[in-house]
């Protein structure tokens, strides 16, 4: 059997709440904060009719999700790019010019990180309330 047919084969079968499961190491990517945020900020940078698809630069990222590393972005990126879900573009210039954007795979997810990190966003102050509730019942 040819590693395409073992691979279709195995497609057939994945079910992330099996233990051996492969998908469960993408989820575990995504499910990463810093993974979570970059997809949406070049999810967002393609969210205008006018700025469809625009590649965002390194220092543009950084700025974009406050508090991330150099060391992390930087991981992130290659953890995505690995994974197919982002290009990265280097032109030859003085400085060279690197830049990066969602691949089609990774235009497929924009929708769903947008969402989750609206979703936070919007119901954080009703988390908080319930934390708050919880840790009161529980001391």
């Amino acid at each position: 059997m040819t590693a395409a047919q073992q691979r279709a084969l195995a497609k057939v079968e994945y079910d992330a709440f099996l233990a051996t499961c492969p998908s469960r190491q993408l989820l575990d990517r995504l499910s990463n904060k810093w993974v979570t945020l970059v997809l949406a900020a070049l999810g967002d940078a393609c969210s205008a009719p006018e700025d469809a698809a625009r590649p965002m630069r390194f220092s543009e990222l950084s700025r974009r999700v406050a508090g991330v590393s150099q060391k992390m972005l930087t991981q992130t990126l290659r953890s995505l790019e690995r994974d197919g879900l982002v290009t990265r573009t280097v032109v030859a210039t003085v400085p060279v010019t690197v830049s990066y954007e969602l691949t089609e795979l990774g235009l497929s997810l924009q929708e769903t990180m947008r969402t989750l990190k609206s979703w936070a966003q919007d119901h954080m102050d009703d988390v908080f309330t319930h934390r708050e509730d919880y840790d009161t019942r529980a001391a």
